[in-house]
């Protein structure tokens, strides 16, 4: 193995082991995810190390687990049914009844959607890096956007914050 490849998966594993979580919902697959990029990465290191590597490990990643979820298709679900707390005195699982909740409900988007939302909002790219990642136009990045809010409004309301009303004056 190439010196500048171990550097560069010892340093940058830990962002990018994050981001595999966030697009398949599970440790264990994205573990999985992340070693095939690195994998497929190592294959062409000597022609991306001087560019920006971590970009193409992205892509890779985000390509694969499309690749792995039309070939399963099957979705797991996980039911969280916390209980309210009582006022005066906040319930410490409310945080961890958040985090199962928005992954249930990141597990109900496409691949393509859960990757749009992890590029804008969990990466910070702009649209138009979004699209040059999933190699698509900003109008797809905006419409699976879109798309992908409404569904996750649809489907878990209570991660929503309710705006307040004004006052009319």
């Amino acid at each position: 193995m190439s010196q500048t490849f171990h550097e560069f998966v010892v340093h940058r594993s830990p962002a990018l082991s994050r981001t595999a979580y966030l697009l398949t919902g599970d440790h264990q697959l994205a573990e999985d995810l992340l070693q095939s990029a690195l994998a497929r990465t190592y294959r062409h290191w000597r022609r991306i190390r001087d560019g920006d590597p971590e970009a193409y490990v992205r892509r890779v990643m985000y390509h694969q687990q499309v690749s792995w979820w039309r070939r399963r298709r099957f979705t797991e679900r996980l039911e969280a049914d916390p209980a309210p707390a009582q006022a005066g005195h906040p319930d410490p699982s409310d945080a961890a009844a958040l985090r199962v909740t928005l992954a249930a409900a990141l597990r109900q988007l496409t691949p393509r959607q859960r990757a749009v939302l992890v590029l804008r909002f969990y990466e910070d790219l702009t649209e138009a890096q979004v699209a040059a990642v999933l190699g698509c136009s900003v109008g797809t990045v905006k419409r699976h956007g879109h798309d992908a809010l409404v569904r996750l409004r649809a489907v878990a309301p209570e991660l929503v914050d309710p705006v307040p009303e004004r006052s009319a004056r």
